[in-house]
């Protein structure tokens, strides 16, 4: 399972790769770099003309997603977001415009040759609040509780490991900030087969997760107020969808953390090295005695 999971991750690479050195080279041209997606359902067309005539040609010819989260995510002044998969850059250079100077926009890509286009397509756009990061979306390399806003453009779909990509995104986001993400969803009537059959996992179709697993995971990982809207079809029973969701503030953080202790033995975080008693008084192993817990580790 593990090589089949890096052979799936150095697929992905590999297709992204191409498609920034399609634009690159394309941008040497005489007429400018071609879009690498000329499709209704994914691609540049998916941004309003005025994003697109106010960014470099080789950003908008790199879109490769498919919807425009930096809108959904209604990015405010001063925020700091982070772009999940941030290819040649279109969506980091759209969310820094937004959140303006006192903001900040960081993009996070696995692909030396996007992040090459994406660094050029900054110098030329001008932005200065703008900061490009090497790493994959499993393990994101920022600090915990920094960022306001994680947004994603038909990248999620495309991990091996979705429930660390949850975690992750959890994990840097500070309390009361919010995903908006647009992703590829399927029907939950299909199975993992069907969904195989209507694309392969790099076209973002195989690997796309079902309205409810979408659910099921971000809300595993700690997440809540969860919506997935779809936008528009992209294959039989698939889906452009817009989600969104939120990391509970501080103030919501006991009564998430009594729900838990409830749950699972009288004890907080349970079966995690931060494990404590629900009730200060009695220690850990007390605690699951008492409420007959069979996670004694």
């Amino acid at each position: 399972m593990r090589e089949q999971t890096t052979d799936l991750r150095e697929t992905v690479r590999q297709r992204y790769a191409a498609a920034a050195v399609k634009v690159t080279e394309g941008s040497a041209a005489c007429c400018g770099p071609e879009p690498v997606e000329v499709d209704d359902n994914f691609g540049s067309t998916l941004y309003a003309a005025d994003d697109r005539d106010a960014l470099p040609a080789e950003a908008v010819a790199a879109s490769l997603g498919c919807g425009n989260p930096s809108a959904v995510a209604e990015l405010r002044e001063g925020e700091d977001v982070l772009d999940l998969g941030s290819g040649g850059g279109i969506d980091v250079l759209l969310s820094a415009r937004r959140v303006g100077p006192t903001g900040k926009a960081y993009g996070l890509d696995m692909t030396e040759e996007m992040l090459a286009l994406a660094l050029a397509n900054t110098a030329k756009a001008g932005a200065t609040n703008v900061e490009f990061l090497k790493g994959t979306i499993e393990a994101i390399p920022l600090p915990a509780n920094t960022i306001d806003v994680v947004i994603s453009n038909c990248v999620i779909n495309l991990s091996t490991d979705k429930p660390a990509v949850f975690a992750e995104t959890f994990r840097v986001l500070k309390p009361g900030g919010r995903i908006g993400v647009s992703d590829v969803v399927a029907d939950d009537t299909l199975t993992a087969d069907q969904r195989a059959e209507r694309g392969d996992y790099v076209g973002c179709i195989a690997g796309a997760l079902s309205f409810a697993e979408y659910r099921t995971g971000l809300e595993a990982a700690g997440f809540t107020a969860i919506e997935i809207t779809p936008t528009h079809p992209v294959a039989d029973g698939m889906h452009s969808a817009i989600v969104r969701a939120t990391k509970p503030t501080a103030a919501e953080a006991p009564a998430q953390a009594t729900t838990s202790a409830d749950a699972c033995c009288g004890v907080n975080a349970c079966c995690t090295s931060g494990e404590t008693a629900a009730d200060p008084a009695p220690t850990v192993a007390e605690a699951k005695t008492a409420s007959g817990c069979g996670a004694q580790n």
